[in-house]
């Protein structure tokens, strides 16, 4: 037979049951003075449940002080349905977990104020138990507390994208129980890879779910609706509820940089407005924005058609766009008269600028530039030539010359 652990003369696990009842009404008043999400919780939960659940894990270490062994599964059954219940409802993680170490901790303080020197090698044992119970505990908690959110998050993602399959489809029928805001925000994505998703596996596809989840939280913020998305780690598409003005442009390009800076890394994001019914013609043009503003390599941000009407048309099949990269053929012998033109052209017609980009003499960049006119018979300074010179580089870029 085990040796019962003794405090003070008294039998652990006798003072414990004892005094269940009113230890565990003690310990509820203390989760409320001590742990701001409980002092908010309703009276009758928490003289109910909650009280409950403490009697319960009272009862419990009591029966690890009698028989000095770990709590069983069947034990910790109560305490994984009363976790799943509390993620259900939105209490916090960290606010639960910290319970039940608060808990602990005053059953310690509570047991051994009056232990003895005499008492020294069952307080060990005793200390050894109550980190079991820690131990045990907060894995049971944090597996249900968790299981619980996924499938929540699980059923939520499922509706969320039978929602954007119905949108994107103009299913008028899949989207007669579906809530619809007046006005989407549509978002076509480019999302850059984190230095941290080269590691090797599991830590590569890790990075990638902690950047999509920075993602989500960042578009999240500050959105009165649900945002819909149906994003990975390359991208993908969002749409956000507009239930009242539309965004001004700055507004889209914060969203847009709020989500890189997030991330830690580079986003690109073509956005449209458009009302439910316009949205599958939103996101084929969000969708075609992207791919020019991507194409032409420009830098992260929010993009409009507005801003890239030029390359735009240059992506649409056309004769003409192989015309105009054609005009500047005769400089492909001269790569480097080439490459300055482009970064002339790029900076404004700002030569000094274009000789510190290119490293080179002002006077240089004069004197290719003069070549190039002989060459091509396009002069930058002529406005009208000048408007040539910018459709042909953006048509070879097109086309990968």
């Amino acid at each position: 037979m085990v040796r019962a652990l003794t405090l003070a003369g008294c039998v652990a696990h006798e003072l414990l049951e004892r005094q269940t009842a009113k230890l565990a009404r003690q310990l509820v008043r203390g989760f409320a003075e001590e742990i701001p999400l409980y002092r908010r919780l309703p009276k009758e939960e928490l003289d109910g449940e909650i009280t409950g659940i403490t009697e319960h894990n009272l009862r419990l270490i009591a029966r690890m002080f009698r028989d000095r062994r770990p709590p069983t599964r069947a034990e910790l059954a109560p305490l994984r349905s009363s976790a799943a219940r509390r993620a259900q409802e939105g209490v916090p993680l960290e606010a639960l977990l910290a319970a039940y170490h608060l808990g602990a901790r005053k059953v310690w303080e509570h047991l051994f104020a009056t232990a003895t020197p005499a008492d020294f090698e069952d307080v060990l044992a005793a200390n050894r138990l109550i980190l079991l119970y820690t131990e045990s505990v907060t894995a049971a908690v944090c597996t249900a507390y968790l299981e619980e959110r996924e499938g929540m998050l699980s059923h939520e993602q499922h509706a969320m994208h039978a929602a954007v399959s119905a949108l994107l489809g103009g299913d008028r029928e899949a989207l007669a129980g579906v809530r619809l805001a007046p006005r989407y925000l549509v978002l076509a994505l480019a999302v850059g890879r984190h230095p941290d998703e080269e590691r090797d596996e599991p830590g590569g596809s890790i990075a990638g779910r902690r950047k999509l989840h920075r993602i989500r939280t960042a578009l999240r913020r500050g959105a009165a609706e649900p945002v819909l998305s149906v994003l990975d780690t390359t991208g993908g598409l969002v749409f956000v509820p507009i239930t009242g003005e539309d965004p001004d442009w700055y507004e889209v390009g914060e969203t847009a940089a709020g989500m890189g800076k997030a991330a830690g890394v580079p986003v690109w994001a073509a956005a449209e407005i458009a009302p439910p019914d316009g949205v599958p013609e939103a996101v084929k043009l969000a969708e075609e924005v992207l791919e020019v503003v991507r194409v032409f390599e420009q830098p992260p941000g929010a993009y409009r058609l507005a801003d890239v009407l030029l390359e735009y048309q240059l992506t649409r099949p056309s004769q003409a766009t192989a015309v105009l990269a054609g005009l500047l053929d005769p400089l492909l012998d001269n790569p480097d008269l080439l490459r300055t033109l482009t970064v002339y052209l790029d900076n404004g017609l700002d030569r000094r600028r274009t000789a510190e980009l290119l490293h080179v003499h002002p006077n240089t960049v004069d004197y290719r530039l003069r070549r190039a006119v002989s060459l091509t018979g396009l002069d930058p300074v002529d406005p009208a030539h000048l408007q040539r010179i910018g459709a042909a580089l953006a048509a070879r870029r097109q086309h990968g010359r």
